[in-house]
């Protein structure tokens, strides 16, 4: 699947080579009937660049003198070229081509590495087939209510849920502003339904719109994908979960924990916080079902390198769809 983003992309790009040698064609008509002049200069820069670059290759006596005189040329025809487009409105890079991005030339590579616009496409061809996207229509800070959360403290907590909750997103809101600037992986854990899922979500969307790379996986799907990875060399999949910006690893312990997964999970944990590639972790496992659950070198690296964020309170998922039986 990834291998058929590469290739519509490239079609994309295809696409925007064409039409801005139309849209040149365009304006080169434009110029030919309103300002010939200008046309024919041009011609004459191109054929004295031409000259320029073959006498550039001799090793004829005074080459030196004549290359200049060719520049000094090639310079006044440039100014007078301006001069004339500006003069009647035109701007003076009217006649070149006009690129979408002028570090890759509109081609995704510079050089042999992708531009930062191939990144951008990547992200939203990426989203326009994906799940994901549909998830996050509804589950994003618009749709974040506080209100569904006590604001009486419970049991064995310092504090109120709806004041936990508060802080939580105050502290999402930094991550994300920050974002760029950061190398911080987060943990959240506590029971299920306190919005672990809908805040992790929040996060991606607000990322995504700024043009990041979130890949969403649940545990037992990301298990899946790094068995692809194993046993099928599916090295499109490693690079887009090495790589992404921000790796989200939803319900962790939801997986069927076996051998295998306790060691590719591991890798995948140890490699991307050698890379400092960021990861967002929610699990409905408490701090002692970890280290119980997984080896000690996962909790070690979860523990030890996630900053950690306790969700806690009632059942938001059950509270809301109480509350919206009782409004029918």
């Amino acid at each position: 699947m990834i291998k058929s983003y590469h290739s519509n992309i490239m079609k994309m790009y295809e696409k925007i080579r064409d039409d801005d040698k139309r849209a040149l064609s365009l304006r080169k008509k434009e110029i030919k009937k309103n300002l010939p002049e200008v046309l024919n200069i041009q011609n004459e820069i191109g054929r004295l660049s031409l000259k320029l670059s073959i006498n550039i290759l001799n090793n004829a006596a005074n080459k030196d003198i004549y290359l200049k005189e060719l520049h000094q040329k090639i310079s006044d025809l440039r100014i007078k070229k301006a001069h004339i487009l500006t003069s009647n409105n035109y701007p003076p890079n009217y006649l070149n081509i006009s690129y979408k991005c002028d570090k890759c030339k509109d081609t995704g590579f510079i050089g042999n590495k992708k531009c930062s616009c191939y990144k951008q496409k990547f992200v939203e061809f990426y989203y326009s087939n994906s799940d994901f996207k549909h998830m996050l229509i509804k589950n994003n800070f618009d749709n974040f209510n506080f209100e569904l959360y006590s604001s009486t403290k419970s049991e064995g907590n310092p504090i109120s849920p709806r004041k936990n909750i508060e802080g939580i997103a105050s502290m999402s809101w930094k991550y994300i502003e920050n974002f760029s600037n950061c190398s911080e992986n987060l943990l959240f854990y506590g029971s299920a339904g306190t919005g672990k899922t809908f805040l992790s979500n929040c996060i991606s969307k607000e990322l995504i719109d700024k043009g990041f790379l979130v890949i969403y996986r649940t545990s037992e799907s990301l298990i899946q994908d790094l068995r692809d990875i194993r046993f099928n060399n599916n090295v499109e999949l490693e690079d887009i979960l090495m790589n992404c910006d921000l790796l989200i690893v939803d319900d962790l312990g939801s997986e069927q924990i076996t051998d295998f997964s306790k060691t590719e999970l591991f890798n995948l944990l140890n490699k991307k916080l050698l890379k400092q590639s960021k990861m967002l972790v929610s699990t409905n496992y408490d701090l002692e079902e970890i280290l119980k659950c997984y080896s000690e070198r996962i909790s070690s690296r979860l523990l030890g390198e996630f900053t950690l964020y306790k969700f806690f309170g009632e059942d938001i998922r059950i509270k809301q769809n109480i509350r919206n039986k009782n409004f029918k």
